[in-house]
């Protein structure tokens, strides 16, 4: 099962963590409304409504958008780091997604959403990539082909519970092989993920090198039915 719309609607993103994990391991929603209006204080004002996708917001981002532009940030790469304890893996057996860690660079899609639409598409994005507040949002500075683009995008936050570190490509490979949680294993968000890339003439080596070795694992590692 995939998130969709309605998931995020509905908060069904806090009701599988809660569900998952121990009781103030989510934020409430009224935490969320003051993250969400401490980033919107830090706009720059050269900023507009913006925002970067170099995970699961590629090949889903359940927003409109009025425009998609393929961008580069530099300062920060894309690693799986960040602990799924219940969309992608389980508390028993963690899955793990995608974070922006320090260091290096990473080229995703930059999403522009409707002016009008775009306080309450943020409200439904806080709740998507914010639910145990493992990321910290910030205005990141891109190029999109020589233009100077700034967007929201999501750092993972290296003091929290679920940062996963620097692990080794081997052992990434495994526990991705073998997670699964409600929405999804976390071998199919790192296929969507590279598919997605790809579409948008972007070939990572990192995501094609892990692809590669996930395919290796034996299959008494592979992910269970989440049907």
């Amino acid at each position: 099962m995939t998130l969709s719309r309605r998931d995020l609607e509905q908060n069904r993103m806090r009701a599988v963590y809660v569900e998952a994990l121990a009781d103030g391991a989510t934020l409430t929603d009224e935490q969320l409304s003051v993250s969400l209006a401490a980033t919107l204080a830090a706009k720059p004002k050269d900023a507009g409504w913006w925002v970067f996708a170099y995970g699961s917001l590629l090949w889903n981002p359940l927003f409109p958008f009025a425009e998609a532009r393929p961008a580069l940030l530099h300062g920060l790469h894309r690693r799986f780091c960040v602990w799924s304890l219940a969309s992608r893996g389980r508390p028993d057996a963690p899955g793990l997604v995608l974070g922006l860690d320090r260091g290096g660079g990473c080229r995703g899609v930059v999403y522009r959403l409707p002016a009008p639409l775009a306080l309450d598409e943020l409200h439904l994005l806080w709740r998507r990539e914010m639910v145990t507040g493992a990321y910290s949002p910030r205005w990141l500075r891109l190029d999109c082909d020589g233009r100077p683009v700034v967007a929201i995008g999501f750092v993972v936050r290296r003091s929290h519970r679920q940062y996963a570190g620097k692990l080794a490509l081997d052992e990434q490979a495994r526990i991705i092989a073998a997670a699964a949680g409600a929405f999804g294993s976390s071998a199919d968000y790192l296929e969507r993920t590279r598919v997605a890339l790809v579409t948008h003439g972007v070939i990572d080596p990192y995501l094609e090198a892990l692809a590669q070795r996930v395919a290796t694992v034996p299959r008494s590692h592979s992910p269970r039915s989440t049907a």
